[in-house]
């Protein structure tokens, strides 16, 4: 059964590319060559340019401009008055041969007031903080807050996510994410200090042909952010601490390594991403395999199309 636009009489639409089940509301103008797509709800006192491209069931509250270069994907929220930008460097009666392209991904949410640079990419399902300034682009599922944004957690309750209560003395602990396990590193202590140690193809589960230290990272940055297609790891945080967010595509988790004897496993095709570093921390990762850049995956959507494959 056909479910037409609703268009307010005080709107000025002339683009034809409108889905079904769409409302666009009181003083809102969309340009000739702008989509939009179904059940999309275009809250009044919008601007919509011509290369916008908006999915399906998106919301766009009051008071949003959308500029040339505006992509946003479907189920996507931009909350009232977020400041979008396309020139990093305006001038009157100036403009650039081409506006770079600033994309929310699937199931993004920008809260109220924030203001986004152009050209970056706000990952799917990430959370952007009311009033954040965002200057570059944003995880997957990731929340950032502040003035220049920083992430400062990930979505809980979003594609299965939750914490891990890491009170468990066995090991190897299986996490609920792919195959990624918690292990627990033999320790030992007396008057003269403590050592932990790890044998390889007994603690660690594969032959080890390299590893490699991550140490002296700003608090407010995030590391990892990708996947391998064969390569597993194997991550021991021997001093301070640093958050790490496992993802198989399907569920997350986020696993504190805060100290020497905890181990964590990552097999490969586990999206994998580290944050939250103390001022001290010293992240050591073993590998089962030389460098090799074509093992990277470094686009998520990529990553998913590809989990969604093994079963």
């Amino acid at each position: 059964m056909s479910n037409p636009a609703f268009i307010h009489a005080s709107a000025d639409v002339q683009s034809s590319s409108i889905g079904e089940g769409t409302r666009v509301w009181q003083y809102v103008v969309v340009l000739p060559k702008a989509t939009i797509g179904r059940d999309v709800n275009l809250c009044s006192h919008c601007l919509v340019e011509n290369d916008v491209v908006i999915g399906d069931r998106v919301t766009v509250k009051s008071g949003v401009y959308l500029w040339d270069g505006i992509h946003i994907e479907d189920d996507a929220f931009i909350g009232p008055n977020v400041t979008f930008t396309n020139d990093k460097f305006p001038r009157s009666k100036a403009y650039p041969e081409a506006f770079p392209q600033t994309r929310i991904e699937k199931g993004a949410s920008v809260g109220g007031g924030a203001v986004l640079l152009p050209g970056i990419t706000i990952g799917a399902g990430a959370m952007i903080g009311a009033g954040a300034v965002v200057t570059k682009s944003v995880p997957p599922f990731a929340i950032v807050v502040g003035s220049p944004a920083r992430v400062t957690g990930y979505v809980e309750g979003a594609a299965g996510a939750d914490r891990l209560a890491e009170t468990a003395t066995e090991s190897p602990v299986p996490i609920g994410v792919g195959g990624v396990c918690l292990y627990r590193l033999k320790r030992f202590g007396d008057s003269r200090g403590a050592l932990t140690v790890g044998e390889f193809n007994r603690d660690i589960p594969f032959e080890v042909k390299r590893y490699f230290a991550i140490f002296d990272v700003p608090a407010e940055k995030v590391r990892g952010e990708h996947a391998h297609r064969a390569c597993h790891q194997f991550l021991v945080c021997i001093k301070g601490s640093c958050a790490v967010v496992v993802d198989d595509g399907k569920s997350r988790r986020e696993i504190l390594l805060d100290a020497p004897e905890k181990g964590l496993h990552l097999p490969p095709l586990t999206w994998g991403t580290q944050y939250k570093y103390s001022p001290d921390a010293v992240l050591l990762v073993f590998t089962s395999d030389f460098y090799d850049k074509d093992d990277y995956i470094t686009d998520y959507a990529t990553f998913l199309g590809m989990t969604a494959t093994v079963s």
